[in-house]
């Protein structure tokens, strides 16, 4: 059977929740005065949507196949995204096999060196990508775990990330993780009510549940150090996770060895490429790289993440990303568990993570997701119909 052509590629953008998940109403957990870079000012600090944390909003990447097969994917993006699909990257896609995806991503990631590298950009060549494996994997009538060597678990093990990790242990998960409310700019009285609270957790989920601390590049290496070594020593904090901005390698360098042994570092969620993560490696920055496969380059790079950081022994536990990490996942023994965000608002129930936008999103049940549940081809969703889909950029 020949394979089929790449017929179009469209891109959209949607406002409101699903993969741009910081863009939530009012009383969402996600935008609770939590610790940031901008949090060393105090007209910033309550709400990360003061700063624009929402202001991209959800980039949707539609490829059209010559058969009339369509693969979709979804990511943090915009319509900057759509401008960079549309206006650039489509002439490396449309009339290219479906099978193309290797030569694909390195002609989008070599065409935009000189603006891209990282952020936006990965992030749309992410979303392509993801996109490409999602129609490659329906073409063939597969899941896209199939084509990534088949589950190597029966099922997943999920840690879930919120405020309410008291909630989580009752719901199955393994774990919970705290986003850090206050940073070094509220100075003592803030790293005091970081600690009370991480008590308070300790308190309600007993000795054996993970407990752990999203930073989101908040810290410094000083605050960072006094603050893991507190919160090791007093509530068993299993580790720290992106203390420090993404680039200070040097820092996260400092960090692993500063704090107390059998506690870990933890980072990546903002790191892009293998390039990146190979620092991280190389420089023995982390225990735990958390790359997001929407933002980091797409499967097809997170192959690469994953190969490196297997050969070093170290773990890959992709950051949130729904069925796009679950199918990666579930496919590597360098991957034992997944994190599932919290999206109620008052991280109370388990919903869909990247609902309203995505239709058919598997979730975790007692913190646990057979294999059997990511069975159907392609990453096994379905845009929502009656989510408004807007194109800026037409051609």
């Amino acid at each position: 059977m020949s394979m089929p052509t790449i017929k179009h590629v469209r891109a959209f953008t949607v406002r409101g929740a699903g993969a741009d998940y910081h863009d939530q109403g009012d009383g969402h957990w996600i935008d609770d005065h939590i610790a940031t870079p901008m949090s060393k000012y105090p007209d910033y600090r309550q709400s990360r949507q003061s700063f624009g944390i929402n202001v991209l909003g959800t980039l949707v990447v539609e490829i059209e196949a010559s058969d009339g097969s369509i693969g979709f994917a979804v990511t943090t993006g915009g319509e900057l995204g759509c401008w960079i699909v549309e206006k650039h990257l489509a002439r490396f896609i449309e009339g290219a096999k479906i099978t193309d995806i290797e030569k694909i991503w390195d002609q989008m990631f070599n065409s935009t060196l000189y603006y891209g590298r990282k952020g936006i950009v990965i992030n749309t060549i992410s979303g392509v990508d993801l996109a490409l494996w999602d129609l490659l994997a329906k073409v063939r009538g597969e899941p896209v775990h199939a084509l990534l060597g088949g589950p190597v678990r029966d099922e997943l093990s999920f840690y879930a990330t919120g405020a309410r990790p008291d909630l989580a242990k009752q719901m199955g998960f393994i774990g919970g993780k705290l986003p850090l409310h206050h940073g070094p700019a509220e100075r003592e009285e803030g790293l005091r009510k970081n600690l009370e609270l991480l008590g308070e957790m300790r308190n309600r989920v007993g000795d054996d549940f993970w407990l752990m601390y999203d930073c989101w590049m908040s810290l410094d290496v000083e605050y960072a150090t006094r603050l893991a070594k507190a919160a090791h020593e007093e509530f068993g904090l299993k580790w720290i996770e992106e203390a420090l901005p993404p680039d200070d390698y040097w820092g996260y360098a400092e960090l692993r060895r500063n704090v107390p042994r059998g506690m870990l570092v933890t980072t990546g969620e903002h790191e892009a490429t293998r390039w990146g993560f190979r620092m991280l490696l190389e420089m023995e920055c982390c225990d735990i790289l958390q790359p997001d496969v929407g933002w980091c380059g797409g499967i097809t790079e997170l192959i690469k993440i994953s190969a490196l950081a297997d050969a070093r022994g170290k773990l890959v536990v992709p950051h949130g990303s729904s069925v796009y990490s679950y199918h990666f996942v579930i496919t590597r023994h360098n991957s034992p568990f997944a994190e599932f965000l919290m999206m109620a608002p008052k991280a109370d129930e388990v919903v869909p993570m990247f609902n309203p936008q995505l239709l058919d999103e598997p979730v975790p049940v007692n913190g646990r997701m057979r294999a059997s549940a990511l069975d159907a081809p392609g990453f096994g969703v379905r845009l929502n119909p009656e989510v408004k889909l807007h194109r800026p950029f037409p051609r």
